[in-house]
């Protein structure tokens, strides 16, 4: 994973939501916090294209999010604070197939795809369900299977155990856990990007912290009493 952030800022209408950023981004569990409001989920929608720079430049593997978004797209899946959303075909299993649709894969292909990614997070007696019979946990790997059937290297999760009870949370911490891809997390939840390879702090729409877990979030706890 090569993200680069150099000199990127996002303004709405005139407004300043996060101000100019120069960083990269390179280890495989980045975890995002700060308070309500910080720039958080601009900082995480400018790496997949969502939002774009009102200035400055991000980059995605070499990849401009503005003038390369179709390949950004492809590098990047990102899950939406609430996964039912994103769910956009009644049936799960079709709603995995929907996101292969742009490669035109045979249907055996296709089936084959599908089936292996559902198999990869276990939810394969899940197929033939509808999302609003899901519970939240398997929400939550069906908003995974849908994304990473297409196989991008890099997931953003935005707040991945809002709403859970703690055996779906465990769950999701678990799956997280054993990912292949690089994955950036916004999170409240501290102790789910606790042991994470680097932490990022926002506050007020600037970067306050950068580095390990523990440092971080001692000055996430400063910033929030």
């Amino acid at each position: 994973m090569d993200i680069r952030f150099e000199e990127a800022e996002a303004r709405f209408e005139k407004r300043l939501i996060l101000h100019p950023l120069t960083l990269s981004l390179s280890e495989r569990r980045i975890g995002v916090i700060g308070l309500n409001g910080s720039g958080k989920t601009t900082f995480v929608r400018m790496i997949n294209g969502l939002v774009t720079p009102s200035s400055g430049r991000v980059s995605v593997n070499g990849f401009d999010t503005i003038k390369d978004a179709d390949r950004v797209r492809a590098e990047t899946g990102f899950i939406f604070q609430n996964p039912q959303n994103q769910i956009i075909l009644p049936i799960l299993k079709e709603d995995i197939a929907l996101g292969l649709k742009s490669r035109k894969l045979s249907r055996e292909l296709t089936d084959a795809a599908v089936e292996a990614v559902l198999s990869r997070f276990g939810i394969a007696h899940l197929a033939d369900r509808r999302a609003h019979e899901l519970s939240g946990g398997e929400l939550q790997l069906a908003a995974l299977a849908s994304v990473l059937v297409s196989k991008p290297g890099i997931l953003i999760m935005d707040e991945p155990t809002n709403q859970l009870d703690l055996r779906n949370r465990n769950l999701v911490q678990f799956t997280i856990d054993g990912l292949e891809e690089s994955v950036i997390v916004i999170s409240h939840d501290l102790d789910l990007v606790a042991d994470f390879d680097r932490l990022l702090l926002f506050h007020q729409g600037r970067l306050a912290a950068d580095g390990n877990a523990s440092d971080v979030i001692s000055r996430y706890r400063e910033i929030a009493a």
